[in-house]
């Protein structure tokens, strides 16, 4: 049998146009999001992992598109959020979180479909969009 992994992550863009990202401890500054867990609503996953990796809550106000590993079998589900309360926290899963410009956004992560993921989730033309690394 197949064993997919599925994840939800989110561009969460706040009233300044920063964008939302955190310091993984392996994979480094990217976007936060996870696993969905079983049973659990793909829209309400990505709300619980913005929150538990950064103590932002958001709102969900688009859905983008899917990006597939396909080496790694994970389909990851893109959101377009915005923060409605919190303040900024690290967890566990993140070393360093904060709000950063677009530009700043792209110099700090490392990974090239990281990049590409956070560019077309900002091309809402483009939504909903499907790619595959």
């Amino acid at each position: 049998m197949n064993k997919f992994t599925l994840t939800s992550g989110a561009v969460v863009i706040d009233e300044h146009k920063r964008i939302l990202l955190k310091k993984d401890p392996y994979r480094g500054w990217e976007l936060p999001g996870g696993i969905v867990e079983e049973n659990e609503n793909i829209k309400n996953a990505v709300v619980r992992e913005v929150k538990e990796e950064t103590g932002i809550n958001i709102d969900i106000i688009g859905f983008c598109g899917i990006s597939q590993e396909l080496k790694r079998n994970i389909c990851n589900m893109w959101w377009l959020g915005t923060p409605i309360d919190g303040s900024l926290k690290t967890s566990s899963e993140s070393l360093e979180v904060g709000f950063f410009s677009i530009e700043e956004a792209l110099k700090l992560i490392k990974n090239d479909d990281f990049k590409e993921e956070l560019l077309i989730c900002l091309d809402t033309d483009n939504h909903p969009f499907f790619i595959t690394f």
